[in-house]
């Protein structure tokens, strides 16, 4: 699953991020709502975290704009305690649920989670495809009673394939997906997490294999 997260205060945005990710989310964080406004635009992420006060355009003005354009994305607002009306403008612009400061870490987590099952494309603990079984909750792939753990980053990648197996994946994407817009992350490390993918899968006899296609990206085929 994959979160943005808008905040203006540096060190609180460099804390949520971190939070967010030791709770197993892919996360980019920016500090203000124009660059929220166009990251959360691309439809990538499948809940937001969106302080209301920011520069520029705050909170409220980012998820209304949002919802002007179609982005359902579910969305959990920051708020101040003394930002009552605030809340209230901002559960009727299309958020999901306020969480006002300070807050608990358990509680932050609790409540993404609890927005995220909400979603109409709500995704289950557990992906299966063919009897092989990817679990969201301990990054294990697991095939025939045997399994292997999956670092974070083979979790997603191998998550992204399981949910579209048979189409190619450019490694734009992988790059884009998990290491954010503006990484400048080279194509070799992709190929490297691939390859510990590949092993991992070989070690269990899983019928999956990830092909690359050339100038094209990879794709995850499914045997009998």
């Amino acid at each position: 699953m994959k979160l943005l997260v808008a905040e203006d205060n540096p060190k609180f945005l460099k804390s949520l991020v971190h939070i967010l990710e030791n709770g197993k989310f892919m996360v980019d964080g920016v500090d203000n709502g124009e660059d929220a406004l166009q990251y959360a635009a691309t439809g990538e992420y499948d809940g937001l975290v969106l302080d209301i006060m920011m520069p520029g355009k705050d909170g409220l003005e980012v998820l209304q704009e949002l919802r002007r354009k179609g982005i359902n994305t579910p969305t959990l607002f920051l708020t101040a305690r003394t930002e009552i009306s605030q809340r209230v403008e901002g559960l009727d612009a299309g958020a999901d649920d306020y969480l006002p400061k300070p807050f608990s870490t358990a509680e932050l987590l609790a409540r993404i989670r609890a927005m995220l099952r909400r979603k109409d494309t709500y995704l289950p603990d557990l992906l299966s495809l063919k009897g092989v079984t990817l679990n969201r909750s301990t990054y294990q792939l697991t095939w025939e009673g045997k399994s292997q753990s999956l670092s974070g980053k083979e979790f997603q990648i191998l998550e992204m394939m399981m949910q579209a197996p048979g189409t190619i994946l450019p490694t734009e994407r992988f790059i884009t997906h998990l290491w954010g817009w503006d990484a400048t992350v080279d194509t070799s490390v992709v190929w490297v997490h691939i390859s510990n993918l590949r092993k991992k899968i070989t070690a269990l006899g899983a019928p999956l294999e990830i092909r690359f296609v050339r100038n094209a990206g990879y794709m995850l085929e499914v045997g009998e």
